[in-house]
């Protein structure tokens, strides 16, 4: 089993203090005593592991026995996930983040029925930080997930056509995302629309052909995922230790 992962954003220093939020809940949530064995890490990369040595309702003290780093992951994989309703908008961040999506990026799609009202935008970013943050956590990655601010369809335009893949799902391509060989380096970007799909004005904006999953249609909730999935394992997945 692998040792339980926490977020310290300074790793220098032969020992380290895990305060605020983040120690107290592994002083208190988790439990973490002395003697057991941690990581820490700055979520860009970079590690530090060693067993407790001090625990408190304030934090653990960590003596620190080895560091390392992981390069960036490539090719960087992003999903642009059209918002949904409700929970499935944190079971989608959730299960990005933990197959091992880069970035993800919020779409306020034509049919989202999302009112991009300053607070409302403001609370939505702030919650799908934060599912990404612990999802990071949970599947112990060195290279935490981003949440990019909510974008307009323009602005996925862009991300589009800078690609150095774009898979733009859609139940009526003819082109299986299967068959497509990802890059070894650069941007991979996934774009799921909302329940009611990409719109036939949306999808000319795109300069990309959109792409077939599969038989089956998909949630938005769950596309992202599926079609990372493919892409992954066709990239990353095959040269994972």
């Amino acid at each position: 089993m692998g040792l339980p992962v926490f977020h310290l954003t300074e790793l220098s220093g032969e020992e380290l203090f895990l305060d605020g939020p983040e120690g107290r809940h592994a002083a208190v949530v988790r439990r973490i005593t002395s003697g057991e064995r941690v990581r820490l890490t700055d979520g860009v990369g970079s590690f530090a592991e060693g067993a407790v040595v001090a625990s408190s309702k304030a934090g653990i003290t960590v003596a620190v026995d080895r560091r390392g780093s992981v390069p960036a992951p490539a090719p960087r994989l992003v999903v642009v996930q059209a918002l949904p309703k409700g929970e499935r908008a944190e079971l989608a961040v959730e299960m990005l983040t933990e197959v091992g999506v880069d970035l993800i990026v919020p779409w306020n799609a034509e049919r989202s029925q999302f009112r991009a009202n300053p607070e409302r935008v403001e609370k939505t970013l702030t919650k799908w930080r934060a599912w990404a943050f612990e999802a990071s956590k949970q599947s112990r990655r060195s290279w935490f997930c981003e949440v990019a601010p909510i974008a307009s369809t323009g602005d996925v335009a862009s991300l589009v056509e800078h690609a150095e893949l774009a898979a733009i799902l859609h139940e009526e391509a003819s082109t299986p995302l299967a068959a497509i060989t990802p890059p070894a380096t650069g941007d991979v970007v996934i774009v799921v629309g909302p329940e009611g799909g990409i719109s036939d004005a949306e999808l000319k904006t795109f300069a990309a052909e959109p792409v077939l999953l599969g038989e089956t249609v998909l949630r938005t909730s769950t596309a992202g995922v599926a079609a990372a999935s493919v892409l992954l394992a066709g990239s990353r997945w095959r040269t994972a230790l």
